[in-house]
C-alpha cells in the first residue's frame, strides 16, 4: 500500500475531482427530546421536543461528503417545490455543491422526519410519492446529465434509494452516456434492483443487499463473499463489485483479483452512513486517477472514521491525513 501516493493525492488532486452524483435526493429532519408521559389521547408515548436539525440525505449526503473533501461537485435529482427542498438548496449553496441539476417536480421533496429520544428512535414519517417519475420531468433529468458530460467530468456516482429517480431505463441510459465519454460509474446500492446496473463500473453494495440476490446466504467470510460477488458480476453484468463487510471491512472483487481489507477497530461502530462514505471517497480516488485497490484502501479509512460517530458523518481531508500517518 502506497501511503505516500495517498497522501500526495490527498494534498494535491482532491481539489481538482469534478464529480456528478444523480439519483433520490432526500432531506433527514430530527426532534430530538425526552419521552416525559403516555398520551391520553392513544396509547402512545409523548417526546417533548428539545432540539432539532436538518441533514442532507440519500445522493445528497454523499454530494456533501465530496464536497466537504473539497471536490468539484454537481447534484441531479428530483425535488418538489416546498420548504424542504428549499432547506436542501440552502445547505447545497452552503457547502458549494452545483445545484443547476435539481428537477422541480409536483411531487413532494423526499423528507424522512425522524423524532428521537436520546439515541433510541421512536417513529418517523416520511414524506414521498409513490407514483413513477414523469416522463418529461425524466427527460430534462437526462439532458442535465448529458450536458454535464459534455462539460468534461470525472466521475459519476448513481445513488439509488429506490424513490423514482434511479429505473431501469435511466441508469441503462446514464451508464452508456458515461461510457461514451470515458467516464467511469460507481453506484450507491440502496435498492435491490441489480438488473438496473448492468455494465456499471463499480457496485457499492453490503452484505445484506448481496443476501437478498442469493438462494442461499452467506456468513461474512472472505471466500464466501468473493464467491457470491463473482456470482452477481456474472448474472448482471457488473463489472466490479465493492462489498462492505461492517466490522469485517471491505472487499474489492474484480474479474482477476480480489483485494480484502480489514476495518479499524472501533470502540462505536455504527454503520449509518458508511456506505455512503465509501461510495463517495472511492468516487474521488477514481476520479484522481489513483488504481482501485489504493481507492478501496483510502475509503475503508473514511468509512473507519464515520462508523466512530453516531449518525451521518462526513470526513474531512484532514481527518484522512492524520489517518494516514
Amino acid at each position: 500500500m502506497d501511503k505516500q501516493r495517498l497522501q500526495d493525492f490527498l494534498a494535491e488532486k482532491t481539489g481538482k475531482c469534478k464529480i456528478l452524483v444523480a439519483g433520490d435526493i432526500m432531506l433527514d429532519k430530527y426532534y430530538y427530546g425526552e419521552v416525559t408521559r403516555i398520551s391520553g389521547e392513544a396509547p402512545v408515548p409523548i417526546t417533548r421536543v428539545q432540539s432539532s436539525s436538518e441533514k442532507l440525505g440519500g445522493s445528497a449526503n454523499i454530494a456533501y461528503s465530496l464536497a466537504v473533501l473539497g471536490c468539484r461537485v454537481s447534484i441531479a435529482g428530483f425535488v418538489g417545490q416546498d420548504s424542504h427542498c428549499e432547506s436542501l438548496v440552502e445547505k447545497f449553496d452552503h457547502y458549494g455543491i452545483d445545484a443547476s441539476g435539481l428537477i422541480y417536480t409536483n411531487r413532494p421533496t423526499t423528507t424522512k422526519v425522524r423524532v428521537m429520544s436520546g439515541n433510541q428512535q421512536m417513529f418517523r414519517l416520511d414524506f414521498e410519492a409513490n407514483q413513477d417519475i414523469e416522463l418529461q420531468d425524466m427527460a430534462r433529468f437526462e439532458q442535465y446529465i448529458g450536458e454535464k458530460l459534455s462539460e468534461s467530468l470525472d466521475c459519476v456516482i448513481i445513488s439509488d434509494h429506490a424513490n423514482g429517480a434511479c429505473t431501469d431505463a435511466s441508469c441503462s441510459w446514464i451508464i452508456e452516456k458515461c461510457h461514451n465519454h470515458g467516464v467511469p460509474v460507481v453506484v450507491d446500492m440502496s435498492a435491490a434492483s441489480w438488473v438496473n446496473y448492468r455494465n456499471a463500473d463499480y457496485v457499492v453494495a453490503n452484505l445484506k443487499r448481496i443476501n437478498k440476490q442469493l438462494l442461499q446466504p452467506i456468513e461474512n467470510e472472505e471466500a464466501a463473499v468473493e464467491k457470491a460477488c463473482h456470482y452477481l458480476m456474472r448474472k448482471f453484468h457488473i463489472k466490479n463489485i465493492i462489498a462492505t463487510r461492517s466490522q469485517k471491512g471491505m472487499a474489492l472483487v474484480r474479474e482477476n483479483e480480489t483485494v480484502h481489507i480489514p476495518t479499524v477497530e472501533q470502540e462505536l461502530f455504527d454503520v449509518l452512513g458508511a456506505t455512503d462514505a465509501v461510495t463517495a471517497v472511492f468516487g474521488m480516488a477514481l476520479a484522481g486517477g489513483l488504481p482501485p485497490a489504493l481507492g478501496a484502501y483510502l475509503a475503508n479509512l473514511a468509512a473507519s472514521r464515520v462508523v466512530a460517530r453516531l449518525g451521518t458523518y462526513a470526513v474531512t481531508r484532514e481527518e484522512l491525513e492524520s489517518l494516514l500517518a
